[in-house]
């Protein structure tokens, strides 16, 4: 996979979450724009929640190619999306596409945040204790 600094990498998703949050409340349905609404929207329930997992779950040794990380994503993003839309369901709360939108970027920014932390941690150099 694409080698991104742990900073640089959370700043991409967490960018990419606040632009798709954006578009999808300030762009009107009938503007000429909706299909960049669509598209953000597209990626952002069918491969970011799941990329942020796999982020999680597969460092160093584990590393996957890409192919393997992408068809992964996909995978547990539907998951995640899906498990979200049941407790969304069987909440007071309910599923509504502000609950949605909402509890989904919650969830994303969640995920890259751990998976920034340890990918910071991965990074970090081990400091050895002198025996004496």
């Amino acid at each position: 996979m694409l080698a991104l600094k742990p900073l640089r990498w959370f700043e991409i998703v967490f960018g990419f979450t606040v632009l798709t949050l954006l578009a999808t409340y300030l762009i009107p349905g009938d503007s000429a724009l909706v299909g960049a609404r669509f598209v953000l929207g597209f990626v952002f329930i069918v491969f970011l929640p799941g990329y942020c997992l796999v982020n999680i779950l597969f460092l160093g040794k584990n590393r996957l190619d890409i192919i393997e990380s992408f068809v992964l994503s996909v995978a547990l993003s539907f998951g995640l999306t899906g498990l979200i839309g049941l407790f969304l369901g069987l909440s007071p709360i309910g599923i509504n596409f502000l609950s949605i939108t909402i509890s989904l970027g919650v969830v994303v920014l969640v995920l890259a945040a751990v998976a920034y932390l340890r990918k910071r941690s991965e990074k970090l150099p081990v400091l050895q204790m002198e025996s004496t």
